[in-house]
């Protein structure tokens, strides 16, 4: 009889990415659109058809971009909700995990190699103290491992939490973009949509108007040099992101390090580097010194969550 892997999936607002694991090796990821799909049980169907699986899965691990309750979450970006209960009936599996999305990548952290990850600035990690993981997407994530007795992931949604500005200039920026919503939370700039707004703020603030452009645009031409107006969009994004990172250091005192992931900035591991990220991760005043022992790192492995969520599957037995 073929051994019974098991479902791993990564959710997001935008795709749905699924692998099969056996052995506690991920296999062959396979993506699909949230879009084409009334809910995750139909996506996974359609997965498992797809990969024509040698044996019925023995147990489900998904990580899900939304909050996530008692096993039940609702993605923050698309209509689709979720339920470990409804997974493991549909799919007749032993056990259904339902992690959010950055728990999960918070459950990969102790596990990533050097070869993982993209260092930015000075620190040094320190053992058994926790790690915090944020990261712009479809949306912005925020979570935390804390270490002891097995470790745990904490998760959060301080992705909306109130972005500040830091001098003159990104008042001004942000004064534009209360004029856009109601709250200009940090996800409103340090997210795909979040980009493109801040590409807009950026632009009439600094009188360089570029034409309207989504954010992979933005970013390539950014990259490319041949647009100061994206150029001047991804140095504020960059720097900014320090600022929230710092905070996010400062609020979970994570000693063990801080972590980048998410769809955006492992694109640009090198540009990050050289932006004013880390100067404005340590800009907190009568906290730099502690935060300049904190070491940032981009995590650039291809599927960090899969990882985490097959540690998180060993932790719930």
């Amino acid at each position: 009889m073929a051994a019974r892997p098991d479902i791993l999936a990564d959710i997001g607002g935008t795709n749905a990415r699924f692998a099969l694991a056996e052995g506690g090796r991920p296999g062959a990821v396979h993506r699909y659109a949230v879009k084409d799909f009334p809910g995750p049980v139909e996506a996974i169907g359609k997965f498992l058809e797809d990969v024509a699986a040698p044996a019925r899965p023995r147990r489900a691990a998904v990580a899900f971009a939304g909050p996530v309750s008692d096993g039940r979450g609702r993605l923050t970006n698309s209509r689709w909700e979720i339920s470990a209960d409804a997974l493991k009936t549909a799919l007749r599996l032993d056990r259904a995990v339902v992690e959010n999305d950055f728990a999960a990548l918070a459950w990969a952290l102790p596990g990533l190699a050097a070869e993982d990850l993209f260092r930015v600035g000075e620190g040094s990690r320190e053992a058994e103290a926790p790690m915090a993981v944020l990261g712009p997407g479809t949306g912005l994530g925020v979570a935390a491992f804390l270490p002891g007795r097995g470790g745990a992931a904490l998760a959060t949604e301080g992705g909306h939490v109130t972005l500040p500005a830091a001098d003159d200039r990104e008042a001004a920026i942000l004064h534009r973009l209360r004029g856009r919503y109601d709250h200009v939370s940090a996800e409103r700039v340090l997210s795909g949509a979040g980009l493109e707004a801040l590409y807009d703020a950026v632009s009439a603030v600094d009188g360089i108007p570029g034409p309207p452009r989504a954010a992979p645009e933005i970013t390539a031409r950014a990259l490319a040099g041949d647009c100061a107006a994206s150029r001047a969009a991804l140095d504020a994004f960059c720097a900014m992101l320090g600022g929230f990172a710092g905070d996010v250091a400062l609020t979970l005192g994570a000693r063990g390090g801080v972590f980048v992931a998410g769809g955006i900035v492992p694109r640009f591991p090198e540009f990050l580097a050289r932006s004013r990220f880390r100067e404005r991760f340590e800009a907190k005043g009568r906290f730099r010194g502690w935060l300049a022992g904190i070491p940032t790192f981009v995590v650039t492995h291809p599927d960090p969550a899969f990882a985490g969520l097959l540690a998180a599957l060993d932790a719930a037995g």
